[in-house]
C-alpha cells in the first residue's frame, strides 16, 4: 500500500492513500484528547464535544446540510483515548469535507444556547444508556474497581450526570482550545482522490488554522495491583452477570499482542475455550466474552458472562479459573494458535479493502506513531508463540490482580 505523508507548518500531520476503484473520498481526523484528559470533577468533556463539533462552526451554522446536499455522510466516536471524526464524500465534490473539517477545527460556534442543547443531548444519551438499561452502569463500576489514580477510571460517557448538567461555556471553550488543534491532530484522506489534490486542499482549507499551546500529557501511573478486589451489586436486570478484568499493558507495547490473542483464545468464535466449554459443553453461561480493552496507557482484559438459570455466580467464577490456570499451565496447542492467527489476519485483512476503515486506521497509526505501521500489524500476530501466550497469561492471570464484579439481579 502506498501511504503518503506531510505535516503542515501548524502541525497537522496528513495521511493519503489513493484508492481507485471507489468514486468517493474518506476523510478521518483523529484528535489526541479522551477522557484521560480530563480533569476528575469535569469528566464527559471529551464525549461532550464529539456532539458540539456538529452544532456549527465560525462560519457555519449547520455542519450536515451542506455535507447531506453534496452526497456525503459522516459520523464520529469517543474513547478514552482519543475523538475521532469521519465522513465520505463523492469525490467531485471531495473540497465541501476540507471547508467543513476546517471550519470547525479553527473555531466552534460557542454559544448558550448550543451548549444546552447538546448537553441535553448527552445527558439523555447517560440515562438512557446508562441509568435505563440493564447492566448499563456496568462501567461505573468496573472501572473505578480496576483503577484507583488513573483516568481509566471513569468511562468516556462521564463519572456523574452533574458534571455534564454543571459544565460552563468558558469551561467548554478552555477544554476546546488546549486540544482541539492542528498540532494535536491527523487528517487522513483516502479513496478517489490524489496525492497532489489532497495537499492542495490541506495546504488551503488548513494551512491557516493557527497552532494553539497543547499542554504535555502528565498522567498518574497506576500502582500495580496486588490483591484481588471484588464488588457485589443488586440491579433489577433479567439475570445475573459476572465479570472479571485483569491488568494489562497498553496498546503500543509489544506483549499487547499476545494478550489480545489470548483474549480471541478463550472467546472468538464457536470452538473458542470459554464459549465451548462453559456455554456449549457445560452450559454455565447462557453468553460468555473475552476481549481487551486496547487502550493507549495499560488496560485491561476483560472477561463476561451472563449465567444459565440454577448456576450460581461462584460456580461460574471457578469455572472460568479454571480455563484461565490451562493457560497458565499448559501452552497453548500449535493449531489452536494458527487458528487465531489466520482469524484475525483474514478479518485485518478484509476490513482494509474498505477505503473508509483504511483512512480509519491510516489516522491511528499515524497518531500512535507512523501511519505504516498498519501494515506490521499482522507480522505483530504471527510473531506470537506458545512461550509468550503463557508468560502473559501467568502475568494476567493472577488472584492478586483480579477486579472481580458479581452483578446479580434481584430476583434471582
Amino acid at each position: 500500500m502506498k501511504i503518503n505523508r506531510h505535516i503542515l507548518d501548524n502541525g497537522l500531520r496528513v495521511v493519503h492513500h489513493e484508492d481507485t476503484t471507489t468514486q468517493m473520498v474518506a476523510m478521518n481526523i483523529v484528535y489526541d484528547v479522551g477522557a484521560r484528559d480530563e480533569h476528575p470533577e469535569h469528566t464527559g468533556f471529551a464525549h461532550l464535544f464529539e456532539h458540539l463539533m456538529f452544532g456549527g462552526s465560525a462560519h457555519i451554522p449547520d455542519y450536515d446540510t451542506p455535507l447531506q446536499q453534496a452526497g456525503g455522510e459522516n459520523n464520529a466516536w469517543t474513547n478514552n483515548d482519543i475523538t475521532n471524526y469521519y465522513l465520505t464524500v463523492p469525490a467531485a465534490n471531495v473540497e465541501i469535507g476540507f471547508w467543513l473539517e476546517s471550519d470547525r477545527m479553527l473555531e466552534l460556534a460557542f454559544s448558550p444556547r448550543n451548549l444546552e442543547v447538546q448537553r441535553g443531548v448527552v445527558m439523555e444519551e447517560f440515562r438512557q444508556r446508562c441509568l435505563n438499561q440493564p447492566y448499563g452502569d456496568l462501567g461505573h463500576l468496573i472501572r473505578p474497581l480496576a483503577y484507583r489514580v488513573h483516568p481509566y477510571r471513569w468511562p468516556t460517557i462521564g463519572r456523574e450526570l452533574s458534571h455534564i448538567a454543571d459544565a460552563t461555556l468558558e469551561q467548554v471553550k478552555d477544554f476546546f482550545y488546549r486540544h482541539y488543534a492542528p498540532n494535536n491532530a491527523v487528517l487522513a484522506v483516502t479513496g478517489h482522490i490524489s496525492w497532489d489534490d489532497t495537499r492542495r486542499l490541506a495546504d488551503k482549507w488548513f494551512g491557516p488554522i493557527p497552532r494553539r499551546e497543547v499542554a504535555p500529557r502528565r498522567l498518574p501511573a497506576e500502582p500495580r495491583q496486588e490483591e484481588e478486589r471484588r464488588l457485589v451489586v443488586e440491579r433489577d436486570v433479567p439475570v445475573d452477570a459476572l465479570y472479571m478484568a485483569f491488568h494489562i499493558c497498553g496498546r503500543d507495547e509489544a506483549d499487547y499482542y499476545a494478550y489480545d490473542a489470548l483474549s480471541d483464545i478463550l472467546s472468538n468464535g464457536r470452538s473458542s475455550r470459554l464459549t465451548q466449554s462453559l456455554q456449549l459443553e457445560r452450559k454455565l453461561f447462557s453468553s460468555v466474552d473475552a476481549y481487551v480493552s486496547g487502550s493507549r496507557d495499560p488496560g485491561l482484559l476483560h472477561i463476561s458472562g451472563r449465567l444459565s438459570d440454577g448456576v450460581t455466580l461462584q460456580q461460574a467464577e471457578a469455572a472460568v479459573w479454571e480455563e484461565l490456570e490451562r493457560l497458565c499451565q499448559e501452552p497453548v496447542p500449535e493449531a489452536e494458535l494458527a487458528k487465531v492467527k489466520n482469524k484475525f489476519e483474514s478479518t485485518y485483512i478484509f476490513g482494509n479493502i474498505n477505503y473508509l476503515n483504511v483512512a480509519t486506521n491510516l489516522a491511528w497509526y499515524e497518531l500512535t506513531g507512523q501511519a505504516g505501521d498498519m501494515e506490521r500489524e499482522v507480522q505483530h500476530y504471527r510473531a506470537v508463540d506458545a512461550k509468550s501466550l503463557q508468560a502473559r497469561a501467568r502475568q494476567a492471570f493472577r488472584r492478586g490482580n483480579a477486579n472481580v464484579l458479581y452483578y446479580k439481579s434481584i430476583s434471582s
